[in-house]
């Protein structure tokens, strides 16, 4: 529940039934006995009702008379929301996720870094070397490592100039935060910096074929290291560095 510990009760309601929801701890189409949960839990009824609400705007639950409260088919819940996502890897489904993002960044990010290397502008190199520097300082803190890297890809999205493409971070970017934490915590003999500096480069130089490229092949490094730690992610086995 640690995304949950400052928000109270109401939000360790929310964190508890919805990874239980998206685990499968609790089944798609089963009813939830509101009032059996509520006190199971030690809430109170307008608790627990607040929570539900959450968890319908996630798209997990329904509400119909004469059924009650019920789990929704997965086809409705929201994969783009952080909290599923983040209670899909928590919940064993890491490798799925991993995968669909993985083809989604594939089909969309070497086409912008074709279009940052044509038309990025002297701050969009400011905040692109930023984010690399900072990635560069983050050694065995997998928290701030995802922030760099996801600061990188959300520069680059916004270096194409394109209003709407500088907003589609919003949808890669949960995912691509999950991916980074799991990575740079299970992959700490790992350097992301060369890979995203080569697509830095061909951006600063404005030759859109290399930037594509170098794109290309840091997602190829990226699906790789996602299938390593996956496979140790399900296994509890962890890098272990010396020190």
């Amino acid at each position: 529940m640690a995304a949950y510990a400052g928000r109270g009760i109401h939000g360790q309601v929310v964190e508890a039934l919805g990874y239980r929801i998206v685990s499968g701890r609790i089944a798609q189409g089963d009813t939830i006995d509101v009032r059996s949960v509520a006190e199971e839990m030690d809430i109170s009824l307008t608790v627990m009702r607040e929570s539900l609400k959450v968890l319908a705007g996630k798209g997990l639950i329904d509400s119909r008379q004469k059924r009650g409260t019920f789990v929704q088919s997965e086809r409705e819940w929201n994969f783009l929301d952080a909290d599923v996502i983040r209670w899909r890897v928590a919940g064993g489904h890491g490798a799925k996720l991993l995968g669909d993002l993985a083809e989604v960044r594939a089909i969309i990010e070497p086409a912008v870094a074709r279009h940052a290397a044509a038309r990025r502008s002297e701050r969009d190199l400011v905040a692109l070397e930023e984010a690399l520097e900072a990635m560069g300082r983050t050694e065995g803190d997998a928290e701030a490592a995802a922030g760099a890297d996801t600061a990188f890809h959300r520069a680059l999205f916004r270096a194409t100039g394109n209003d709407l493409l500088a907003r589609f971070d919003l949808l890669l970017e949960p995912g691509l935060r999950e991916r980074d934490l799991l990575v740079h915590t299970h992959r700490q003999d790992d350097d992301p910096v060369p890979s995203h500096r080569a697509v830095l480069d061909a951006v600063r130089d404005a030759d859109p074929d290399r930037a594509h490229a170098a794109m290309t092949e840091l997602l190829d490094k990226a699906g790789a290291d996602a299938e390593t730690v996956t496979g140790r992610a399900a296994t509890g086995t962890r890098t272990v560095t010396g020190g």
